[in-house]
């Protein structure tokens, strides 16, 4: 029995899995800006209702690099990986969220 419940266990966590990140989906005032691949190192600008914020793409991940927002929260959020996470820089309007290949799993479409 016990045997079954690690298997079991060791399987769940791949029910909640994303997949591999593939792109970024960077989103002005709700808008899609831009769809980043990933596996292409860039960096882009996105103006806001602030000013200019810079989001890096660098070795299969993304983050927002500077935001002219008072808190840089968006900033602070550091470098995004997994599917699902997202930086978003509210005074700015400006957010990034990766994708991957499949969507995440989501309890309101269960």
């Amino acid at each position: 029995m016990i045997l079954g419940l690690v298997a079991c266990a060791a399987s769940f966590p791949l029910a909640w899995q994303a997949g591999v990140a593939e792109r970024a989906i960077v989103k002005r005032g709700g808008e899609v800006f831009s769809e980043l691949d990933l596996s292409r190192n860039r960096r882009i600008e996105v103006p806001g209702p602030l000013g200019i914020t810079t989001v890096v793409v660098d070795q299969r991940r993304v983050r927002v690099a500077s935001d002219p927002g008072p808190r840089q929260y968006c900033v602070r959020q550091g470098w995004l990986a997994r599917p699902g996470e997202i930086a978003i820089c509210a005074p700015n309007q400006v957010s990034v969220e990766i994708k991957g290949g499949r969507p995440p799993y989501d309890s309101l479409s269960y």
